[in-house]
């Protein structure tokens, strides 16, 4: 969850960080904190807060150094403070950044502890520390004490090191945590993510499960989980520079969803031809296990989550086959009985979920015809580990609240139930039909986006509220949780969302003038039965916010407000158009309260611990 950017050269270091950090906030924003040998001791700089504070700290105290590492925390063991920030430090020797979980680090402690080593900090990263510096003493090479150290770890992690005895190179290890090491001229760099270093660099090595690599200016040598020095290819990023840039939007997420019409357009891209879905789009093997397939298990954590539910509406619907749909986290947990010919999905928007990744693991030990990822960084562990993989193509994701994620998902989501159904009674035409739909969603997308002024104004309604509600039948009712998780996350207001039939067993209760009550509202099969429970609701007096079907009219009178939609929308296209108002409702309601848009409190944006 934490961001991590090292870097070894000739020039001053420490710009190169700092930018790198505020590249990586989205992973983490509790403390930030930056290392830098010199001579026989270490500079460090940490800060509680975010990357702003500690570049104020260095500001009035410049920093500079030829090596150094950094870090952006997501508190997880230990509460966010200056003691709990990293790098932590070692017998003012070894320095060390992490981002991930050590499950033992307890043993490690309480083994450490009685070897003399005093710990500063509650976090589990220290002992870590304290372990290298240990190993040290006996070996005197970095590279071997690390290499010893991460064989004594259990859990997630991404580590750099670095020593003062040694201070012309890093060490970097991961297992089950991201990591990545930048390739330069005369100079190399380390970072959870290339979009760190994208200023400096688009070339690099993805490191694999159990790698430790030792980096210098001149060269990189990599070990693999068995100690053995191994070969890695140099891949070019696609990325620029400028892609993690906000323009003249006030906030990343307001960017955001206002680049979902060109997102789903680079989603749907070169996936179909004359009518019909390319099954090539889902990789070459597809073909086989997609004739081959005959029940669906998706699984995803959050948002994810709610596009795999939106997902299953459409395969049962369309396709006439079981899909289930599990959150990650609980499905490992679990020993489900897995059919014959039964394809495994997993949907990340980062592709290092850590649920996500485990629950993907523990399926392969399982009957599964197949696996398929549907994802947006190409080069992600997810993609390298499932055999089907559909890259949504969304562009940098930095807003914690995931928008073109969601929508994109779905796209990709649509092509593969299009391309399911076609083997199971979709006649030709009717794909004709589908795939048009699907084309025509970026132009939809814009002019659904035309209702933003509105919305500001509706989101006045909801500035004082605590509470809220959220309501949709069917397909729609995944939309509803989308929209309620969209709320909580960024405006802080407790938001719940139920089936609408579902009010009168029990949500019903909660309904008065305070809280408001917000419904989508397509001319679908359920409009009729989704009519009912709103009147339920007006009949309490509770206060209706409808996003609704330009034919669908609920009266003009005191406690009904209705946003129609600009276009008559298909329901096939329906899931993804009606989830854009409620992004656009709970991004300004979060502006006008004046809470942290982009970097909500206690979340990070790449989930990449259990």
């Amino acid at each position: 969850m934490c961001g991590i950017v090292g870097a070894v050269a000739e020039r001053n270091i420490v710009p190169i960080l700092m930018e790198g950090l505020r590249r990586l906030e989205y992973r983490g924003y509790d403390s930030a904190g930056i290392a830098v040998p010199n001579g026989a001791d270490v500079n460090r700089v940490r800060r509680a807060g975010k990357v702003q504070e500690l570049q104020a700290a260095l500001d009035e105290s410049p920093l500079e150094g030829h090596t150094g590492i950094s870090h952006t925390r997501w508190a997880t063991h230990g509460i966010p403070n200056e003691a709990n920030a990293h790098p932590h430090v070692s017998a003012g020797d070894v320095i060390v950044v992490h981002n991930g979980i050590i499950e033992n680090f307890e043993e490690l402690r309480d083994q450490l502890t009685a070897d003399g080593y005093t710990f500063e900090s509650e976090t589990d990263t220290e002992a870590v520390a304290h372990r290298i510096h240990q190993h040290l003493q006996k070996t005197g090479d970095l590279s071997e004490a690390v290499r010893e150290t991460v064989h004594e770890l259990e859990g997630a992690y991404a580590l750099a090191v670095m020593s003062v005895t040694d201070p012309d190179r890093l060490v970097i290890a991961r297992a089950g945590a991201p990591a990545i090491v930048g390739i330069g001229e005369g100079e190399n760099f380390v970072a959870s993510d290339i979009a760190a270093l994208l200023p400096v660099t688009r070339n690099y090595i993805i490191l694999e499960e159990g790698d430790v690599a030792v980096v210098d200016r001149e060269s990189v040598t990599i070990y693999d989980i068995n100690d053995k020095v191994v070969e890695r290819s140099v891949i070019e990023s696609e990325l620029t520079a400028d892609a993690a840039e906000r323009g003249d939007f006030g906030h990343y997420m307001q960017k955001e969803i206002h680049e979902q019409a060109t997102a789903v357009k680079q989603t749907l891209e070169e996936r179909t031809a004359n009518g019909k879905v390319l099954d090539a789009a889902f990789g070459p093997a597809a073909i086989d296990v997609l004739d081959k397939t005959r029940n669906v298990h998706i699984v995803a954590c959050g948002t994810s989550y709610h596009a795999g539910l939106i997902a299953r509406y459409w395969i049962e619907d369309l396709c006439k086959l079981p899909c289930s749909v599990e959150i990650a986290s609980e499905y490992r947990y679990r020993n489900p009985v897995v059919p014959d010919d039964t394809l495994f999905v997993t949907i990340s928007q980062s592709g290092e979920t850590a649920d996500t990744l485990a629950a993907l693991r523990a399926a392969k030990e399982r009957n599964y015809l197949s696996s398929m990822v549907i994802c947006n960084v190409p080069e992600s562990s997810l993609v390298r580990e499932s055999e089907l993989v559909l890259m949504t193509r969304a562009g940098q994701e930095i807003g914690v609240a995931s928008t073109k994620a969601f929508t994109t998902q779905l796209a990709a989501l649509a092509l593969l139930t299009i391309s399911l159904a076609r083997r199971n009674g979709l006649t030709e035409e009717q794909e004709k039909t589908l795939v048009a739909q699907l084309n025509e969603l970026p132009g939809l997308i814009e002019q659904v986006l035309t209702l933003d002024p509105a919305i500001e104004a509706l989101a006045e309604h909801f500035v004082d509220k605590h509470h809220a509600l959220f309501l949709g039948r069917g397909v729609q009712n995944p939309v509803a949780m989308e929209g309620a998780l969209k709320l909580k996350e960024i405006s802080y207001i407790h938001a719940e969302a139920y089936a609408a039939g579902e009010l009168k067993h029990g949500p019903l209760a909660l309904v008065d003038d305070d809280m408001p009550v917000v419904a989508v509202a397509p001319d679908d099969a359920l409009l009729e039965k989704l009519k009912s429970n709103l009147h339920e609701v007006d009949a309490r007096g509770g206060e209706l916010y409808v996003f609704a079907d330009p034919r669908v009219q609920f009266g003009d009178r005191v406690g009904i407000h209705t946003t129609h939609m600009p276009a008559v929308i298909e329901d096939f296209q329906a899931p993804i158009l009606y989830t854009i108002p409620l992004q656009l409702l709970a991004y300004h309601v979060a502006v006008k309260r004046g809470t942290d848009v982009d970097q909500p409190r206690n979340l990070a944006k790449s989930v990449t611990v259990e």
